[in-house]
């Protein structure tokens, strides 16, 4: 995890972060073949508020519990299904999203601006991914159509939003550099 927190705390942080990413599945609009979510939000928060590696395990942790059955995916899905179906890619992309969003954080995302390009640009990994996954499935075309346009906007309301919240904390769990 990470040095900056003594352990209990890192459970404490770590179980509310998996809390915080469960809940962002659960706001959902249901589209197919992927649910518009606040998950993306939730994770590029997730990773740049606790850091890169606390915000790593906290996303990990949430896939490992969804990957085991429990229901904390959108929709409540679960299982290894979850990992093989038309949100894969979106999935995997969460834990190299939200390490690279805690990097940021602390590296180059230092201004408001700098923050909504980072988030900007992950929110452009996570439909990356997607649609490479997606691909596979129902095709090139198809998949930018139903799991990148749809979603365009919305990594660019979120990734304000993102950058917002974390301007909007007092103290040290802001991240200026």
């Amino acid at each position: 995890m990470t040095d900056r927190f003594p352990f209990a705390r890192q459970i404490a942080l770590l179980l509310a972060g998996v809390g915080v990413l469960t809940a962002s599945s659960y706001v959902a609009v249901p589209m197919v073949p992927v649910p518009v979510t606040m998950q993306t939000l939730a994770v590029l928060l997730v990773g740049a508020l606790a850091g890169p590696r606390l915000g790593l395990a906290m996303i990990v942790s949430w896939l490992a519990l969804a990957a085991f059955g429990l229901p904390v995916l959108s929709g409540g899905k679960a299982g290894l299904l979850a990992f093989t179906g038309p949100t894969a890619g979106f999935l995997l992309a969460f834990p190299v999203a939200g390490y690279l969003a805690g990097v940021a954080a602390r590296t180059i995302a230092r201004g408001h601006v700098s923050r909504f390009a980072s988030f900007l640009g992950l929110h452009g990994v996570i439909l990356l991914a997607g649609w490479a996954w997606l691909s596979t499935l129902v095709g090139a075309e198809a998949a930018f159509l139903a799991g990148v346009a749809p979603f365009l906007v919305g990594a660019v309301i979120k990734s304000a939003l993102a950058a917002a919240i974390i301007a909007a904390i007092p103290g040290r769990y802001r991240q200026r550099g």
